[in-house]
């Protein structure tokens, strides 16, 4: 070695120096090069220890890195890490002059109060060449690294399917030990928040719909439209758009129900907040003359007003079609006062007039239920008469009475938003009513999925929290009931990600590194949603247009990127199908993981927990703290 060739000439040299006798001046240089030969040894010899504790310090950084990489994807337990630590610095560690190498490795578990660590320690020597002189035969050196687990800020987002199949082996009661049981999801991201707000967690079940809760009645993003329109307003419906019969000013008390489900998809009510069946529309009591339309068939939707029957004279209310008829009364008949007569092939019928104002106030009305909107519906022909060429409602409507059904009784419903910001993470804008969220009254099997009163009742989201015990409660509340939408899911587990939304998430420091995670867990196959002709229930319509729009919202939420150009979101999708036989594989939901090892298909309940177990393992980052 270098240090040991320059010892070795410097004793020769010495050596020489001192048998000299020459003169004072070969004295004189042996005795002022010896401190110097001292301290250029000394320096060589810390070089060489410096050197090779620089190298362990590296290879024990890489080797912690490698560590973590291994443990978050499960290639190891916590009990092999000792060894592989070793096995990974030993190959990692080069320098030849360290010597009496040691590495030991410490793994923390987490607490709900700290977060896991592993450290490891290294240690060695260096024999010296200059320092063994002055009694130092060799140099000790030693070197540490720290991970830590958590260290990128977290917000992750839960869109849990509870849908009516969830009920079946064991679904929804393993994935709420996957999410909130001990050790499950939850307390794995728990324990990654050494402070308030390292990490947050979003839970949103949904089904058909996401229940959003009544408290958010008030605010400016949802858009009433469906709410409190008539079946006869309601946009996007296509061929289940319902429509008023050429008779409709005809319609009245004692007329039978111009509704069928095969024809309009609904029938009539009672009255206006009532689910109790009426064929024939009352003539008597507070709701004479109401035409108060029942759940829809078609959309699983429950309307909030009627049509009242304010009688108008009498007169022609049809002519000029082979099919403008009376209204027909309970016993088969004409209603009173109707009549048809047919001349040159062209019917006209007459009789009393009604016209047909819904139950929730118009653009007129200054007084009632100021807090809400405005409803502009079409409700009849001008001068209540329908012709062959006035085939087309205009009249608007005009109840100048307070709302039969007010906004304030909305059970917190909401449904996919108007396409196409559908497949969107745009926030909410009053300018663009596209932008906001449809409030929906989602009515089937007899109850309302979203009511308080509900059994079960679909649960209320719940934002960006780091209150775990109210997170876990959340979970555990989960029951199965209603149709699948996944979009939906989606679509508010995204909402809640982003900062400026209508779930206030927190702010985000610009300084900071985030990772914003949505996990997705649906049993099964898309089946209905906004739009009846997508989907009825039990099955999409042909071309699966229900997944088309999910496959362009999945495609925009890839493409979405950060301030430094990186995907914005971490996608997790999982398909439980335990079905007999089974379900074809969802393309859609696998498609729209972020990689296909973020999929996951499971063919069992028992496989919903070791699933959340390691996507919980792949979030918890580590960083290397020295």
């Amino acid at each position: 070695m270098l240090g040991s060739a320059i010892f070795n000439r410097g004793r020769a040299a010495v050596r020489r120096f001192s048998r000299a006798r020459d003169g004072n001046v070969a004295i004189i240089f042996t005795l002022a090069i010896l401190p110097i030969v001292a301290f250029v040894g000394a320096a060589i010899d810390y070089t060489r220890a410096n050197s090779a504790r620089s190298s362990m310090q590296a290879a024990l950084d890489s080797t912690a890195l490698m560590l973590s990489k291994d443990l978050t994807m499960g290639n190891i337990t916590a009990a092999q890490i000792p060894s592989k630590a070793t096995a990974y610095f030993n190959g990692l560690y080069t320098n030849k002059d360290g010597q009496g190498i040691a590495v030991t490795a410490t793994y923390t578990t987490p607490t709900s109060s700290a977060a896991a660590t592993i450290l490891l320690s290294g240690s060695g020597f260096v024999k010296s060449d200059f320092m063994q002189l002055a009694g130092f035969p060799k140099l000790n050196f030693s070197s540490s690294t720290t991970t830590t687990w958590g260290n990128v800020k977290m917000r992750v987002a839960l869109a849990l399917d509870n849908t009516g199949s969830m009920q079946d082996n064991g679904k929804i009661t393993a994935l709420r030990n996957a999410v909130a049981g001990s050790g499950g999801l939850i307390d794995q991201l728990s324990a990654l928040s050494k402070n308030n707000g390292d990490v947050y967690v979003s839970v949103i079940p949904f089904a058909k719909v996401v229940n959003v809760g009544t408290n958010y009645s008030g605010q400016n993003w949802i858009d009433w439209t469906d709410w409190l329109n008539p079946p006869t307003t309601q946009p996007n419906n296509g061929s289940t758009q319902a429509s008023l019969p050429m008779n409709w000013h005809a319609v009245g008390p004692t007329a039978r129900c111009p509704w069928t489900n095969s024809n309009g998809g609904f029938t009539c009510n009672t009255s206006p907040t009532s689910t109790s069946n009426a064929n024939y529309i009352p003539s008597s009591g507070t709701y004479s003359g109401y035409i108060c339309p029942s759940v829809d068939y078609n959309s699983h939707t429950r309307y909030n007003g009627c049509w009242v029957s304010t009688p108008a004279g009498t007169g022609v209310f049809c002519t000029g079609s082979s099919s403008c008829s009376c209204p027909k009364n309970s016993s088969g008949s004409n209603v009173t006062g109707c009549s048809c007569t047919t001349t040159g092939g062209v019917t006209s019928c007459s009789g009393n007039l009604y016209t047909h104002d819904w139950t929730q106030p118009g653009p007129l009305d200054l007084v009632h239920n100021l807090g809400q909107p405005r409803v502009g519906a079409v409700v009849g022909w001008t001068n209540n008469k329908w012709t062959s060429t006035n085939q087309t409602p205009t009249v608007a409507n005009n109840w100048l009475l307070a709302s039969t059904n007010p906004i304030s009784n909305w059970t917190g419903c909401v449904t996919d938003r108007s396409q196409p910001n559908d497949a969107t993470g745009v926030l909410p804008n009053t300018s663009d009513v596209t932008t906001l969220f449809p409030a929906n009254e989602y009515y089937e099997n007899s109850s309302y999925y979203c009511s308080s009163s509900a059994s079960p009742q679909l649960e209320p989201l719940i934002p960006l929290s780091y209150d775990w015990t109210a997170l876990k409660n959340a979970v555990n509340a989960m029951q199965p009931t209603g149709g699948t939408d996944q979009s939906v899911g989606i679509a508010w587990a995204w909402q809640s990600l982003l900062v400026g939304g209508p779930l206030n998430a927190p702010a985000e420091d610009s300084n900071t590194t985030y990772n914003r995670v949505i996990i997705i867990l649906s049993d099964g196959l898309n089946t209905e949603d906004r739009w009846p002709d997508y989907g009825d229930g039990s099955s999409q319509a042909s071309g699966n247009p229900i997944d088309v729009r999910q496959a362009l919202q999945c495609q925009n939420l890839q493409n979405a990127r950060d301030s430094g150009g990186n995907p914005a979101y971490t996608i997790y999708t999982i398909q439980v199908n335990t079905s007999t036989p089974a379900d074809p594989t969802s393309t859609v939901l696998k498609n729209c993981a972020s990689s296909p090892d973020k999929f996951f298909m499971l063919t069992s309940s028992t496989q919903i927990l070791t699933t959340f177990n390691t996507i919980g393992t792949a979030l918890s980052k580590l960083r290397l703290a020295k």
